[in-house]
């Protein structure tokens, strides 16, 4: 019997090992033809297309909205969740009551409003979290409120808790920025906003078809926060509970990712642990005709950026989590 659990043991560790070693990135070289070679620590290769890579013009600078980057997450962040989903059922019943559902979720997955972004996204992307599943879905009723309520007037044609229908979902949109309700929605990525508003009911759909998974997730997400007011707490136990599975089935061999800053001619490799991004390799398109200076140099104020911005997230994420509760 000991032999067994010793085998097994064995297995785990190995197994650890490896998904671990999995990301470690040995080389990282930019090419003179506009390419990114990574070699990763298990001998794999990968070749990016710096045209196709997410390009910022970063300079450190006082901020008043969170940064986003699409970055994987890292392994650590990861094997975090994945222990705290095994034990999703013994989460305190307060939490439930929070004011809104990024607040609940909060206490699952831990970390701030990237943190949030990353795993809901995720989580829709491979369609682990569906905002037509049937927990997500209005019961039929004929009845009518009297006096009416101004959250009828606008849920009454809702299939489901999150506006669906994409007509509907901009209506609310709109109504919720007249209003000033846009509450969290203020600090989606813009792009992810105006490939939202770009869109109508038979573009969306034609996202669908065309299984544009990624598109989709970011404007479900949208979706998902303009419904988040009217969500009951089987909802947001669903929706809490997806994202928590979806993080256990994490993919193993996600490839790195690279954010190219184009005031430093820089690719930086970068993940997304509890504490923010983090930076695991900079190399620089035109690293052959810089100085060592210069190259410490960028490097240094890359570093700096980085740090900063986890700084502002963590510092916007303290009060919004002091507002919910005062």
């Amino acid at each position: 019997m000991k032999s067994i659990f010793f085998l097994f043991l064995m297995l785990v560790i190995s197994f650890q090992a490896f998904t671990q070693s999995n990301y470690a990135i040995e080389q990282m070289k930019w090419d003179k033809d506009f390419e990114i070679n990574i070699r990763l620590s298990n001998d794999s290769n990968y070749v990016f297309d710096v045209k196709e890579l997410h390009h910022i013009q970063e300079e450190e600078k006082e901020k008043d909205s969170y940064t986003y980057y699409p970055v994987r997450l890292g392994d650590d962040f990861v094997e975090e969740l994945k222990t705290r989903s095994l034990g999703s059922d013994n989460i305190s019943k307060s939490t439930e009551s929070s004011k809104t559902l990024w607040s609940a979720l909060h206490y699952s997955i831990g970390g701030d409003w990237t943190h949030f972004l990353n795993c809901v996204l995720y989580s829709l992307e491979i369609g682990q979290l569906d905002i037509t599943a049937p927990l997500m879905q209005r019961p039929e009723s004929n009845w009518k409120p009297s006096p009416m309520t101004e959250s009828y007037k606008r849920t009454r044609k809702w299939q489901y808790y999150s506006p669906v229908d994409h007509k509907l979902a901009i209506k609310e949109y709109k109504i919720k920025k007249s209003n000033g309700e846009l509450g969290d929605i203020k600090d989606v990525p813009t792009e992810f906003i105006e490939l939202f508003l770009s869109l109508n009911q038979k573009e969306y759909l034609l996202l669908k078809e065309e299984r544009k998974i990624k598109d989709l997730a970011k404007i479900d997400l949208i979706k998902i926060l303009l419904g988040a007011n009217y969500l009951g707490e089987t909802q947001i136990k669903y929706i809490k509970s997806m994202v928590l599975k979806a993080m256990t089935q994490y993919s193993d061999d996600k490839l790195p990712s690279i954010i190219i800053f184009d005031n430093f001619n820089a690719a930086v490799a970068m993940n997304l642990n509890e504490k923010g991004y983090q930076i695991e390799k900079i190399v620089f398109g035109d690293e052959l005709f810089i100085s060592v200076e210069e190259k410490e140099q960028r490097i240094r104020k890359i570093k700096q950026i980085i740090s900063h911005i986890n700084e502002v997230n963590k510092t916007l994420f303290q009060k919004k989590l002091e507002k919910y509760y005062q």
